[in-house]
């Protein structure tokens, strides 16, 4: 438990900081019976700063708000409520006091008083060692968690399925992710960052570098629960310093042994890693194929969605056939129930005759987070994955198992 001093806080701070710092750090704090305090905000002031911070034992956040602190302390009070009263409060100048058990808060002709409790109850957020990081631009991490989040699986029957896989290796940061149905991979680059003679009372000198094997390895691979980087895109979805600055914002990751540390401007969040073995997935990844097909995205989307509406119930069984010499993909599907169709689409086909059946919510999801306009599909057989990328791109490929007649 917290070792916080619960002096009575006062501060005052404008409604647009308080109300982003609370878009930020409320969906952390839930609604948890047994532990009650998690549904609350810490609000801590001290140090010069404010800063706002909620948990659910598993991920931990914390904002740093603008604003004068007149007497430092810290307090909790429930998120819902600071959350809605902050929100309906105008664009003006917004006092809180503790007095007591109770948060007053007050701007211009509106004052409330909120029931709050001890901070003294409020878990403690583990602090992760800030030396060296890795870093990298906050927009394209967003994207790249984007474009391979929604292969993981929904359940959490095998724990380390449940995250994404971070592979942190020279100046590259792969993620990937896959439920042994379809897996998503994507290449980012990446800065290693190392403090060199840190000595007390002087400021250490941070060297950037291209990531040259940090503390001795060749590599790090770390797990991340997906549901810390739900938080993380939600995190990245609010622009912490203004829209101007918003593509050139960097995101930092400080790992330790069983713990993530992201920062985004003044925002930090602090998260559990998943322990145990990721799959070798790489030895799935086809190093071949016979068929190679490149093909219009929305084109391919409209097909399959049509045929979707034909597929057997349950199974999700959409065809997709390349005839010899014909530069066609044929889209089929048919149910003793609902009918049958089939879309005949122009593409540029190179290779065997070939054909395969997949899951149609499987390859929507793939093409939906691919972004050009035409997609390269390469296929060996029926009975092997077949994989999808951007047709000029090869930083990102998803790969989809068959369904075996």
């Amino acid at each position: 438990m917290s070792n916080e001093k619960s002096g009575e806080i006062k501060i005052f701070s404008l409604q647009e900081n308080l109300k982003q710092g609370l878009l930020l750090v409320g969906h952390v704090a839930g609604k948890n019976i047994n532990l009650p305090i998690l549904n609350n905000i810490l609000i801590k002031a001290g140090a010069g700063n404010i800063r706002l911070v909620a948990t659910n034992l598993e991920v931990g956040i914390i904002s740093a708000v603008r604003g004068k602190i007149e007497t430092e302390g810290s307090f909790t009070v429930n998120a819902k409520i600071i959350s809605d009263c902050i929100g309906l409060l105008p664009n003006k100048k917004i006092g809180l006091e503790q007095k007591g058990d109770d948060l007053l808060v007050d701007c211009e002709n509106y004052q409330s008083k909120i029931r709050g409790q001890s901070a003294e109850e409020f878990p403690l957020i583990p602090g992760v060692d800030k030396k060296n990081y890795f870093s990298a631009q906050a927009e394209e991490v967003g994207r790249a968690i984007s474009q391979v989040i929604f292969a993981t699986p929904l359940s959490e029957t095998r724990l380390e399925l449940s995250g994404v896989l971070f592979v942190f290796s020279g100046d590259s940061l792969t993620l990937a992710a896959t439920d042994s149905y379809r897996l998503a991979e994507k290449k980012i680059k990446t800065k290693y960052s190392a403090s060199h003679g840190a000595t007390p009372n002087k400021s250490s000198t941070v060297h950037e570098t291209a990531l040259d094997k940090p503390n001795g390895q060749e590599e790090k691979k770390i797990i991340v629960p997906a549901k810390t980087l739900q938080e993380l895109l939600r995190v990245l979805s609010v622009n912490p310093d203004g829209e101007a600055e918003a593509t050139s914002q960097k995101i930092r990751f400080y790992i330790s042994d069983n713990q993530i540390l992201f920062t985004y401007g003044s925002t930090e969040l602090v998260s559990r890693l998943i322990e145990g073995q990721y799959p070798d997935y790489q030895q799935i990844i086809p190093t071949s194929s016979k068929t190679k097909i490149v093909i219009n995205r929305q084109e391919l989307i409209r097909a399959v969605k049509m045929a979707s509406l034909f597929s057997k119930t349950g199974i999700n069984d959409v065809n997709l056939d390349f005839p010899l010499g014909k530069n066609l993909v044929v889209i089929s599907s048919v149910s003793s129930q609902t009918g049958e169709n089939i879309t005949n689409l122009e593409a540029v086909v190179a290779g065997d005759e070939n054909s395969i059946v997949v899951n149609y919510r499987y390859l929507l999801e793939g093409l939906g987070n691919i972004e050009t306009e035409m997609v390269k599909i390469e296929v060996i057989d029926g009975n092997t994955p077949c994989l999808i990328r951007p047709e000029q791109d090869e930083s990102y490929l998803y790969i989809i198992m068959p369904i075996k007649q």
